[in-house]
């Protein structure tokens, strides 16, 4: 299973409107993607009330893990997307 790690890039980290829009993406793409912190369980990347539960602030690393077809291009989507602050860049 591919896997990514990646630095929360938000400044209010993966709270509010950068999980909405991450859970969003995350559901749009075609194989099924985990998040976790290290040391945390890891929870569907597609479900924002998951996403709040995982408490990823701005600066956290996270790592993602997809299954499916289309595993390594839906991990470089959603990588990308939090290296970017979502509080302002979209």
């Amino acid at each position: 299973m591919p896997e990514r790690t990646v630095r929360i890039a938000s400044t209010s980290g993966l709270h509010a409107r950068p999980a909405a829009i991450f859970s969003q993406a995350a559901s749009e793409q075609p194989a099924a993607v985990t998040i976790e912190k290290p040391g945390g369980k890891a929870v569907p990347a597609s479900s924002i009330l998951m996403l709040l539960t995982i408490g990823a602030d701005h600066g956290d690393e996270v790592t993602l893990r997809a299954d499916g077809d289309g595993a390594e291009d839906s991990l470089t989507a959603l990588a990308d997307l939090l290296e970017k602050n979502l509080d302002e860049d979209l």
